[in-house]
């Protein structure tokens, strides 16, 4: 696949600048919805934060239309288009198709996907088209080795990955994860199995009690609005004394996890910033750079993927040595697994 990649050097959101003329956003959700804690609620924060940058007006300067099903893509794209808003942005693989037949149909029109690459049917980038991508699998090795060491700590031997769609965007989540989980504990089995879904959280749940009851500490749910309902079953079980833990995804999901007051289920997050990739396409587009057909890669080494500044449901020890590991990549002195890694 023909991807002209960028290296991001990403802007620090509340970093005063002198704007040009603000620009109107508009974001077309997927099926999740806008308050998916996910890719769609992340993506809309950091609209928002551009927003508030330039005193613009939510619901007016910037906005969303949410979709119910696949066949809205189209149809809200092409509303926001007709409506002239000087950037759209769509959360997602899930919106290729819908974005290559937008796009070619508004060429003046700007557009930007996230996690995905728009091309045409020649295998080229559309050239009305940002692309934001993310080392995924560099973060999931991060709670990869975060999963594994809590394990070997509660002195239980067995791990849990639950994915949506079995893709290879996914599949860099696993892959990731599994090399470091392995990195760490190499005796740990680790469980996997896949929603087919990135919107039935109760799929989710039935697959994280599935693992759970087969002896899973901790799971890793990279699976959209369908993890929620692994995030769900890890709360139900702790706060019965059945203590589990879950990893977040693309955002820091402890505050999801709280059960009892103030405890959380959720050990750490692989965050993928979309806030700060939607944020700082705005400030490009605004300033007359706007990246058509470019890929911009978010990863370790520019912050454009992390987990959380805070996690409090890892020791000191246990930070330090994802610290290590997270330098090591960083410094391209450890190469992590991606799809193309997995036996098939």
């Amino acid at each position: 696949m023909k991807k002209n990649v960028v290296l991001v050097l990403l802007a620090l959101i509340g970093a005063t600048a002198l704007f040009a003329a603000p620009i109107k956003v508009g974001l077309v959700t997927d099926v999740g919805g806008i308050d998916d804690r996910s890719f769609n609620q992340g993506t809309w924060e950091g609209i928002k934060v551009y927003a508030a940058e330039r005193n613009l007006v939510v619901g007016t300067d910037v906005k969303y239309l949410q979709s119910t099903a696949d066949a809205d893509y189209i149809p809200n794209l092409s509303t926001f288009a007709d409506q002239k808003m000087d950037l759209i942005i769509a959360p997602g693989f899930l919106f290729n198709e819908a974005m290559l037949t937008v796009a070619q149909q508004y060429p003046n029109q700007k557009f930007m996907i996230i996690d995905s690459v728009v091309q045409d049917k020649d295998g080229k980038n559309v050239p009305n088209v940002a692309n934001a991508v993310f080392a995924a699998n560099e973060s999931s090795f991060l709670v990869g080795v975060a999963a594994g060491l809590k394990a070997k700590a509660d002195h239980k031997t067995i791990v849990g990955f639950v994915g949506g769609m079995q893709v290879p965007l996914i599949q860099d989540f696993q892959a990731g994860y599994m090399q470091g989980v392995k990195a760490v504990f190499p005796k740990a089995k680790i469980l996997i199995d896949y929603t087919g879904s990135f919107t039935d959280a109760g799929i989710g749940q039935a697959m994280a009690a599935k693992q759970y009851g087969a002896g899973a500490d901790v799971i890793y749910q990279a699976a959209g609005a369908s993890g929620n309902g692994v995030i769900k079953e890890a709360k139900d079980r702790s706060s019965k004394g059945d203590i589990r833990w879950a990893i977040g995804v693309d955002k820091d999901q402890y505050a999801d996890g709280i059960y009892s007051g103030t405890k959380s289920c959720i050990l750490t997050s692989a965050m993928k910033r979309v806030d700060v990739a939607a944020h700082d396409v705005a400030v490009m587009t605004e300033n007359g750079q706007f990246p058509g057909g470019q890929v911009l890669m978010f990863n370790l080494k520019n912050k454009g993927v992390s987990i959380p500044l805070k996690n409090p449901n890892l020791t000191a020890a246990m930070t330090k040595e994802i610290d290590k590991y997270m330098q090591e990549i960083v410094s391209g002195k450890l190469t992590v697994d991606d799809h193309t890694k997995l036996a098939m």
